[in-house]
C-alpha cells in the first residue's frame, strides 16, 4: 500500500510539476504551423478560388451551411473583400509567428482562429491532412510549446542570465500592447454579435485572455509565489493532458484507417495501390507511377505493409524499439505519398503528427546539429552565438505572454 502511494504521488508530481515532452511540442509547433504557412503561401495566387467572398462556394452558401452546423469562422463576419485579404494576411502572420515561437501563447489562438475561419468557410476544399490540422490547431492553445526552439525562449533565457549577472530583466513592453489591442478586437468582435455560431470559440477566447493577463499580472509581483505556482501547475497539467490527446488522436487515425483497410476487397488481394496511381488528380509523375505499379508483387507488399503498419502502430507504444522502427516506415510510406501521389500537405501533417513519438534523445541531438550548424553559419559572419540552453534551464514558461 506505501509502495502504491509512493508510485502514485511520484505520478502526480510529474504530471504536474514539469510540462513534459518539450522536444515534442515544439516538433509539432513548428510541423503543424509551417505545414499550414506554407499551403497558405503555395495557394496565395488561388485564394480567392479557394476561400474569396467571390468564390465557387459562395458567402451566402457558407454562410447557411455554418448557420446549420454552428462552425466558426471569421471570414463570414464581412463578404467584403477588405476583410478577406486581412484575415487572409493574418493566417499567414499568425502561422509564421508560430514557426518561429514569437508570443507562442498569444501565436497559438491566432493561429487556431486562421485555421478554422479558413477550413471552416470551404469545407469541400483539402484532403485528409485538413482534417488532422484542424484538430492539432485547437489542442495546440493547451500546449506549452514554446519551452524549446523559439524566439520566447531565447528571450526568457536572456532575461534569466541577466538576472544571474545581478542586472534587472528588461520589462516586457509588447506582451500588455499586445493583450489590449487583442482585448479590444474581441470586445469589438462580441458586441457586435460576430459569435452567433461560434459561441464555444467565444467562451475559448475570452477565458484565454484573461488567463494570459492573470499570468502576465502575476508575473509582476515577487510576492505572488503561491498564486504564480498555481498557474504553473494548471499549465502543466492542460500541457500534458493536450500532449496525451494528441498522441491519442494519431493512435486513432492509424488504428481506424488501418481496420477499414482490412475490411475493404481491394487491400485484401492487394490491389488498392494500384488504382491511386492511374489516375490523374494524383499522378504528378506518370513515369513514376507507372514504374511503381508495373510489378504486382511491389504493389501487393506495399498495400499488405500498409495495413499491417496502421494497425500494429498504436500496440508498439509500448516496446520503443519497435515503435521507432514503425515511426520511420510510416514517415517514409508518407514521404512517397507526397511525391509520388502530390499530396505535400497531407504528407506534412501526418509525419509532424507521427514526430510526437520521437524519442527525446533524437531530437535533442537532431537540436544540437542544427545549433552547430548555425553556429558555422554566424561565425562565418562574424557574430558570436551564445550556446543552446537546456529545458531544464530554460524559463521561458514563467516569463509572461511568452511560451
Amino acid at each position: 500500500m506505501n509502495r502504491l502511494s509512493l508510485t502514485l504521488s511520484r505520478g502526480i508530481a510529474r504530471v504536474t510539476e514539469a510540462a513534459l515532452g518539450p522536444y515534442q511540442s515544439a516538433v509539432i509547433r513548428i510541423g503543424f504551423a509551417g505545414t499550414w504557412l506554407l499551403f497558405l503561401l503555395r495557394e496565395f495566387p488561388h485564394r480567392q478560388e479557394l476561400y474569396g467572398p467571390a468564390g465557387p462556394w459562395g458567402w451566402n452558401l457558407a454562410k447557411e451551411l455554418t448557420a446549420d452546423n454552428h462552425a466558426f469562422t471569421a471570414l463570414l463576419w464581412s463578404d467584403g473583400q477588405l476583410w478577406f485579404e486581412c484575415c487572409y494576411t493574418l493566417a499567414i502572420l499568425a502561422a509564421a509567428a508560430l514557426v518561429l515561437g514569437w508570443r507562442t501563447r498569444t501565436a497559438s489562438v491566432l493561429f487556431m482562429v486562421g485555421v478554422l475561419s479558413l477550413q471552416n468557410r470551404s469545407v469541400f476544399i483539402g484532403d485528409g491532412g485538413d482534417n488532422v490540422l484542424h484538430l492539432m490547431a485547437i489542442y495546440l492553445v493547451f500546449t506549452r510549446c514554446g519551452q524549446v526552439w523559439s524566439l520566447d525562449a531565447r528571450r526568457a533565457a536572456r532575461g534569466a542570465a541577466a538576472r544571474a549577472r545581478g542586472e534587472r530583466a528588461p520589462a516586457d513592453r509588447v506582451g500588455p500592447v499586445l493583450w489590449a489591442v487583442l482585448g479590444l478586437a474581441l470586445g469589438a468582435a462580441t458586441v457586435t454579435g460576430r459569435f452567433d455560431n461560434g459561441w464555444l470559440i467565444q467562451a475559448l477566447l475570452w477565458t484565454v485572455w484573461a488567463v494570459l493577463g492573470l499570468w502576465w499580472a502575476v508575473g509582476r509581483r515577487e510576492a505572488w509565489r503561491q498564486p504564480r505556482m498555481l498557474l504553473d501547475v494548471i499549465a502543466n497539467m492542460l500541457h500534458n493532458g493536450a500532449l496525451v490527446v494528441i498522441m491519442a488522436e494519431a493512435c486513432l487515425i492509424y488504428a481506424t484507417a488501418g481496420w477499414y483497410k482490412v475490411q475493404g476487397s481491394r487491400w485484401q488481394d492487394g490491389t488498392a495501390v494500384y488504382y491511386p496511381l492511374h489516375l490523374d488528380y494524383f499522378s504528378p509523375w506518370p513515369g513514376l507511377a507507372d514504374l511503381m505499379s508495373s510489378s504486382g508483387t511491389i504493389l501487393m507488399i506495399v498495400a499488405y505493409g500498409t495495413v499491417m503498419v496502421q494497425v500494429a502502430f498504436p500496440f508498439t507504444l509500448f516496446n520503443r524499439r519497435a515503435k521507432n522502427v514503425l515511426l520511420v516506415l510510416m514517415m517514409t510510406e508518407h514521404a512517397v505519398i507526397a511525391v509520388v501521389l502530390g499530396l505535400p500537405f497531407f504528407s506534412l501533417a501526418m509525419i509532424t503528427a507521427d514526430a510526437v513519438f520521437l524519442p527525446t534523445s533524437f531530437l535533442r541531438r537532431l537540436g544540437d546539429l542544427a545549433a552547430r550548424a548555425r553556429g558555422r553559419f554566424d561565425r562565418r559572419g562574424g557574430r558570436t552565438v551564445p550556446a543552446p540552453r537546456s529545458p531544464e534551464e530554460n524559463t521561458a514558461d514563467h516569463v509572461g505572454f511568452t511560451a
